[in-house]
Parts: C-alpha cells; sequence; structure tokens
C-alpha cells in the first residue's frame, strides 16, 4: 500500500450493493461474478486489501463485462476487509497474506478450465498485485496487470512467464518510480511486459 493516504479512505461501509452481476460460489470462496458465462475469456479481478465488495471495483468489473468478458471478483477476505477503525493493516495482514490469494486463485482457475474457459487473464490492486503477480509465475493465466503494486519484488519480475502490464503511481511509497523503473528494465530484456507511470 502506498501510505496513510489509502488505508485511511475505505470505500463506504454502509454502500448500497453495487453491480448488475451476482455471487457464485468457487470451493469455499464467494465471488461477484458477471458477464456471459458463456464468454470464453474470464478475467479475475483481485481486490485490494478493502475487498470485493467495494463499489468502484463491482463497478468496474460490470465494466469489463462490458466488453465481452467474463468477470470474476472473489473475496478473498472472506467477508473480512481491512477496516481502519478495527485494527492497524500490519496486524490485518498477519490473517491476510497474498500467499492465501494465491492458493485460492489457484483453484478459481481450476473450476473456470473445467468449464470450458480456454484463456484468463487477471488484474490486481495494491494487495491483489502480488497475488497477480504469482499467477504470472506459470501458465495458468494468458496475462496480468499490476495496478499500484505492493509487496512486488525485482524476483517477482524476473519470474514473469506471461505479458504483463504495470501501473505505477508517482507518489508511492510501497513501489515507488525507482523500483517500478527497475521492473520496466527486466520486462524490456525480456519483451514481457508494459510500464505506465501515472503522475
Amino acid at each position: 500500500m502506498a501510505g496513510p493516504q489509502c488505508c485511511e479512505s475505505p470505500p463506504p461501509r454502509d454502500h448500497p450493493t453495487v453491480g448488475v452481476g451476482k455471487l457464485e460460489a468457487f470451493h469455499d470462496l464467494t465471488a461477484y461474478v458477471t458477464g456471459s458465462p458463456d464468454a470464453t475469456t474470464t478475467i479475475i479481478l483481485v481486490a485490494d486489501v478493502f475487498g470485493y465488495e467495494a463499489p468502484n471495483l463491482r463497478k468496474l468489473a460490470d465494466k469489463v463485462a462490458e466488453a465481452g468478458y467474463f468477470v470474476v471478483v472473489p473475496d478473498y477476505f472472506n467477508g473480512d476487509p481491512y477496516v481502519p477503525d478495527r485494527g492497524t493493516i500490519q496486524d490485518w495482514l498477519k490473517n491476510h497474506g497474498p500467499e492465501k490469494g494465491f492458493e485460492d486463485s489457484v483453484k478459481i482457475i481450476d473450476i473456470l478450465k473445467s468449464r470450458g474457459i480456454t484463456s484468463i487473464g487477471a488484474s490486481g490492486f495494491c494487495w491483489g498485485a502480488k497475488v497477480v503477480v504469482e499467477l504470472t509465475k506459470g501458465v495458468d493465466i494468458k496475462a496480468g496487470v499490476l495496478l499500484h503494486p505492493s509487496f512486488v519484488t525485482v524476483d517477482d519480475i524476473k519470474a514473469v512467464k506471461v505479458p504483463i502490464a504495470i501501473l505505477g503511481a508517482e507518489i508511492d511509497r510501497i513501489s515507488p518510480p525507482e523500483l517500478v523503473k527497475q521492473f520496466e528494465v527486466i520486462l524490456s530484456e525480456k519483451s514481457e511486459g508494459t510500464i505506465v507511470h501515472y503522475p
């Protein structure tokens, strides 16, 4: 996370349910799904610490679905997203590490493939970027997008095996422009990525 400006600005907790999609079970996870279940391409959107119910994330999922994709937004936190007034982010992360998000994503991908989905991509926001970069190290997805990535290292980027895009912010304490520039150098040598810096 970039710092206090991110964690202290959560989506409103009393927001009405947003989205034209529905909830669906994937093993022991609930996910918001939207778009045609007959689509052969799926995008998995991996939320930041505020979870899969965030209104803007669901709006984005619906917009991506309008472009012809089936979109899955899993509840990686099992109904327990980060809420700033309940404790520190460091304490919350002890029980909500991206490693479990990666394991859950592999289960979701297996289900999607069993349904005949032939092409899967993933986009991760902040916390979710670490989940997605782990997925790009294998062949389970065709492409990944990291938006304002947290916890992503140079070694992670060196291990990427599929095309990836990284969208970085000018003012970001966890993935500062200098680190994103290192990612860019590595990816340019591999011809596997695109980097966009946002002021």
